[in-house]
């Protein structure tokens, strides 16, 4: 572990306007600038010395600085080249972080030698990044997200509620997720339209269910929201009365939408439809 200064706005502001490295709106660009909320984000994660981390998206260090703080080793991935050179500086003297420049979407999670994850995502690729983790990289057991808060509360909705969907029973089947922290949009700079959430996952056992059928239903399920299951999932039972007929056995009311339905419930259905 390293211990070093987090940066402040002053800071961050010097280092972007020396190496020219103005937010790109193309990339979702909003760096953190408070370092509060960097504390936040640490309290979160609940690092331990053991722990390597993999870094999603290290802008200008801000949370690189803090994450090396706590934990054994960081690698922090950045797509922007700009900022990989500033990044040269603002972890200048920190020697257990090493910086790969890469897209986080292409990244081989697969191969990270890491425990946990850690970032502030994107809003627009935050959902599928987080779930590309969770299928790849068995190995990492915890991520710590902050977000779109519209995007964290649906990785962390329950059934029934407004922001439950696809995503939320995706993310359900690999571990459980929670909106841990409530975040200002004028930690960033720039500030966003929108406010954040720090969403903390957790892996847990998957359930003992064909994961390509029960994935098949739950996307059939929320495809047409206002429909009810016998009609959604009849293409992949074979037919509204296969459907019909499966969620009879599982218990399931056919009327039911998709939205009604928790992950066992889910579960119970791919087992019928098996």
């Amino acid at each position: 572990m390293t211990t070093a200064e987090l940066l402040g706005a002053r800071r961050l502001r010097e280092l972007m306007a020396r190496y020219g490295a103005a937010p790109k709106r193309s990339l979702g660009q909003n760096f953190v600038i408070d370092p509060n909320t960097i504390r936040k984000v640490l309290d979160v994660a609940a690092l331990s010395p053991a722990d390597r981390v993999l870094e999603v998206g290290a802008g200008c260090g801000s949370l690189t600085l803090g994450l090396a703080s706590r934990a054994a080793e960081v690698v922090a991935l950045e797509i922007d080249d700009r900022l990989v050179a500033l990044l040269g500086e603002s972890l200048a003297g920190v020697q257990n972080v090493r910086v790969v420049q890469a897209d986080a979407l292409e990244f081989p999670y697969a191969d990270a030698d890491a425990t946990s994850v850690v970032g502030n995502l994107p809003y627009n690729i935050a959902a599928h990044l987080v779930l590309k983790i969770l299928e790849d990289a068995p190995a990492i057991s915890k991520l710590t997200v902050m977000t779109q808060r519209e995007v964290g509360e649906r990785l962390a909705a329950a059934a029934g509620s407004k922001a439950y969907g696809q995503t939320s029973v995706m993310v359900r089947y690999f571990g459980r997720a929670q909106v841990a922290a409530q975040i200002s949009r004028r930690a960033f700079f720039p500030v966003p339209n929108v406010d954040s959430v720090v969403v903390r996952i957790e892996r847990e056992d998957a359930p003992d269910v064909d994961r390509d059928v029960l994935f098949s239903i739950v996307k059939a399920a929320f495809s047409q929201r206002r429909k009810n299951l016998r009609n959604t999932i009849g293409s992949v039972a074979g037919s509204p009365e296969r459907a019909e007929e499966a969620l009879s056995r599982a218990g399931i009311d056919p009327r039911a939408r998709g939205e009604e339905l928790d992950l066992d419930a889910f579960v119970a259905l791919a087992r019928e439809i098996t």
